[in-house]
């Protein structure tokens, strides 16, 4: 029996408007995930959805969503404007992106059909006025969506027919439990439900029993990662804490990784230590920083998608731990009490033409592997993976490659990297690692929220009425985290190794001119403005008549 075609989404009995939508954004076929569950869902279907990550699950389900809006607005009766399409997510910024895709989505029909997002950090009396105008699709974190239930800001009992769960397998993990539960109760007891995940386990599982009815299963037959041929994982053994930090230097100074890279550590504190040990190099990078507002963190993505930045470093150690039942996920160490429970990068997030996922502090889980790993290798293009390990480490890289092998991909390969070409580059390491100290990583947190204090609008009117309190901030004394030395931005030829020498080009000093010996003199209107050159002094040449 031959393999049938696959479906194009013209022949999917999409509205026009949806199918110029989707050539705008360049998509030529459907996804294997948008090929299976578009086609059920218009049926009507209930789908329980598996796919990795960077599959295109967010249009599976917003396409089919936005064709049964616009199909029962177009052939049934006339019908007063309500809410009708709720999609759940568990972070602000994979709120803010499912939004996204579905105006583009909704780009020629925006009229009939309205998408809000309430997920965002904004007063509750702002987003009361947004849901007054009863958009047909509201996106939000459960917790968020519960409190309008029960405000009454927004009220789905008599008019809710699709409900979506994406990244379902993250809900409780994040510790949204309760908040599902008694998200549950302000809903008919009909409608449509979508669960989209990377991952089936006993959560998945437990949302099943809660939502579903009857559901149609899409397990694809395809790893949570792409193959060998589109994604390469490689795995460097590091002796101690300060090869990896000089590993890092040699990679990315000499340009050995090219293209934007994700850099993930496993606390916020250990994400600073590594921006301000880059900087000691000038290697420009930054931290997405769960303790700055969900606009900050979306800006970066931003800025990083724009090429402004080559390297953010993230975390996602109090995201992708084992989840706490009863507990608000997102207080980790420490020093991370403050980071936001509802903000999260290593799931979700579309980083675009990302090159390479360095793992500079192994995972937690294998789970938390593959969820980093599918930041790169999104849609057809390549990508690798690198990750450190120290040798007590070795029995957590054991579990990782047990579940990469198990599912037939290849394991991490050794990195073929000698440690010893680049002992040239130790002393350095160890000068910038001295410069960063535990003060100066709380300096450099402190620095950047009083940037947010300073930038805020919400703060605008009050510094207006306290013009004081912004003087103090403004004329504090500047922080220094770490002390720049110019020096160690630079690579003479002589520290490259022989093997490099070929390969890389790390940046060259610029050239001085030469001292002039002789230089003529020229007669101006104004005498005064002559001047030779001398070296570095600049001396007048003529008299003034």
């Amino acid at each position: 029996m031959e393999d049938q075609e696959p479906l194009g989404f013209e022949h999917m009995g999409l509205d026009p408007r949806l199918l110029q939508a989707v050539a705008d954004l360049g998509w030529s076929q459907p996804t294997l995930i948008q090929e299976k569950a578009i086609p059920l869902a218009l049926e009507g279907k209930d789908l329980l959805a598996r796919a990795r990550t960077g599959s295109g699950k967010t249009a599976a389900y917003a396409i089919p969503m936005l064709q049964l809006l616009l199909h029962k607005k177009a052939t049934g009766p006339v019908m007063e404007q309500a809410v009708r399409g709720l999609v759940l997510v568990p972070t602000k910024e994979l709120a803010r992106q499912a939004q996204s895709m579905m105006q583009q989505l909704a780009a020629y029909c925006a009229r009939d059909v309205r998408v809000a997002n309430v997920s965002a950090a904004e007063d509750s009396a702002s987003q009361r006025a947004v849901l007054m105008e009863k958009p047909d699709v509201v996106v939000g974190t459960p917790s968020r969506i519960l409190n309008h239930l029960q405000q009454d800001n927004l009220k789905l009992r008599d008019s809710l027919e699709l409900l979506v769960i994406d990244e379902a397998d993250l809900l409780f993990s994040f510790g949204f439990e309760d908040e599902l539960k008694g998200l549950l109760c302000h809903l008919p007891r009909i409608y449509q439900a979508f669960l989209m995940s990377a991952t089936f386990n006993e959560d998945v599982q437990a949302l099943k029993e809660l939502v579903l009815h009857n559901p149609v299963t899409l397990k694809l037959q395809e790893s949570q990662l792409p193959g060998p041929d589109q994604l390469q994982q490689f795995q460097v053994v590091c002796e101690t804490e300060e090869d990896k930090f000089l590993l890092l230097y040699a990679l990315l100074k000499l340009s050995l990784i090219r293209g934007k890279a994700l850099l993930f550590v496993n606390t916020l504190e250990r994400g600073y230590r590594l921006r301000l040990f880059l900087e000691q190099f000038s290697i420009p990078s930054c931290v997405l920083n769960g303790e700055l507002p969900l606009r900050s963190r979306c800006h970066i993505i931003s800025q990083f998608n724009q090429g402004f930045y080559d390297c953010v470093i993230a975390t996602d150690a109090e995201i992708l731990g084992p989840p706490v039942k009863g507990k608000r996920r997102g207080r980790g160490s420490k020093g991370d009490k403050a980071a936001d429970p509802e903000s999260g990068v290593a799931r979700g997030i579309d980083f675009h033409h990302v090159s390479a996922v360095l793992n500079f502090d192994l995972p937690p889980t294998p789970e938390a592997y593959v969820h980093r790993a599918g930041r790169t290798a999104r849609a057809n293009n390549p990508g690798i993976v690198l990750t450190f390990v120290l040798p007590t480490e070795q029995s957590c890289l054991a579990k990782i490659e047990a579940l990469l092998s198990g599912e037939g991909e290849a394991i991490l390969l050794p990195y073929q990297f000698r440690m010893e070409e680049i002992e040239s580059f130790r002393y350095r390491c160890r000068d910038a690692m001295r410069s960063v100290t535990k003060q100066a990583i709380r300096e450099a947190r402190l620095k950047e929220i009083k940037e947010e204090l300073l930038h805020s609008e919400k703060l605008k009117t009050y510094f207006e009425d306290n013009p004081r309190d912004l003087q103090l901030l403004r004329h504090d004394l500047p922080l220094h985290p770490a002390v720049v030395k110019p020096h160690l931005g630079n690579v003479p030829d002589y520290l490259v190794p022989a093997a490099l020498r070929g390969i890389v080009h790390p940046r060259k000093k610029r050239r001085k001119l030469p001292p002039c010996k002789k230089v003529k003199k020229v007669r101006t209107q104004n005498p005064l403005r002559d001047f030779k050159h001398r070296g570095k002094k600049l001396k007048p040449t003529a008299k003034p008549s």
